[in-house]
Formats: structure tokens, sequence, C-alpha cells
């Protein structure tokens, strides 16, 4: 029992320093506009809605209670309306910077022809760059990757609806 609160008092700890500063400086504004840039060009090529989250720290209530980063970008995934597309193309893209790690949800028409390991490649992509201290570049080229999946699967046709914001969001 003590080593439960124990790790939870480290958590806790890890995400109370991961504050708003550290993510500013992970991702610049500069870095959140081409981040978005490239969501809005690959977007031009496929049927498939990408959002990129960026939380710097869990709600203390969440860390407190071992949500883990998979039930919070999961959470995200709903609250951001990434599920509801009209061709269920959704993909969210979670980064958490207090944890170090990356999520990729993607929604039900997805997940049938793409598979995990494919997902978890992308997302070591993303954890390698941001341990070298290249945010910008390994996001960069991880919504390339996603891009590219979603043309080569579902290929844009005719002329492309945006149903959702492109520009990453930051919490």
């Amino acid at each position: 029992m003590a080593s439960s609160i124990n790790a939870r008092i480290k958590r806790a700890l890890r995400h109370w320093r991961t504050t708003a500063a550290v993510g500013r400086e992970a991702f610049p504004t500069a870095s959140l506009s081409d981040l978005g840039a490239a969501i809005t060009e690959g977007e031009l090529r496929h049927r498939g809605e990408v959002r990129l989250i960026v939380e710097n720290s869990m709600p203390f209530d969440a860390v407190w209670n071992d949500v883990t980063n998979r039930q919070r970008a999961l959470a995200l995934f709903a609250e951001y309306g990434v599920w509801d597309t009209e061709d269920n193309c959704g993909v969210l893209i979670y980064v958490n910077l207090a944890e170090h790690k990356v999520e990729i949800v993607c929604d039900r028409h997805i997940g049938r022809l793409i598979d995990s390991a494919t997902w978890g490649a992308i997302c070591q992509t993303m954890t390698q760059g941001f341990a070298r201290g290249e945010f910008h570049d390994s996001t960069l080229a991880a919504i390339r990757q996603v891009n590219d999946l979603l043309r080569q699967h579902f290929p844009a046709e005719g002329e492309a609806v945006n149903e959702l914001p492109d520009h990453p969001i930051v919490l």
C-alpha cells in the first residue's frame, strides 16, 4: 500500500512540475502553427481527420486516480469529437509531456485497416525524437506518417470537407 501511495506522489509531483512553460518550450507558437499546417495539407489528400493534443500535465484527480495515458487519450478523443466524423476516420495524436508518452487513438473504421503495431511505431518515432529534444521534427514526422497512412487507406474523393479544426490543442 505504501509503495502505491509513493508512486502516486511521485507521479503527481512529475505532473505538477510540468508547467505550461515546459509546454511552450517544447511546442512554441511557431511550431504549433507548422504542425497545424501539416495536418491541413495532409487532410487535402485523404478523408481522415487528424487532431493533435499536447497536454503538459494531466489534472490532479486523473493522476491521483491512476488514469493511464491511454485512458486519458480515449477521454480526449471523445471530448473533442474526434470519433464523430462522417467516415469514422478520426485520429487523435495525444502527447503527455509530464509522462514523456504518446498515444494514438483511431476511429473504428481506421482501426479495422491499420493495426496497433503501425500506430505504436509512429508513437515510437515521436518518443525517440522527444528524448533527443526534437519535439517539432519528430511530431511533424509522425503527422506525415499518419497522413500517408490515411491517404493510402482513405484517399480524398472530390472536394475535401474539413470536419474538425486542424490547429493543435495545448492543455
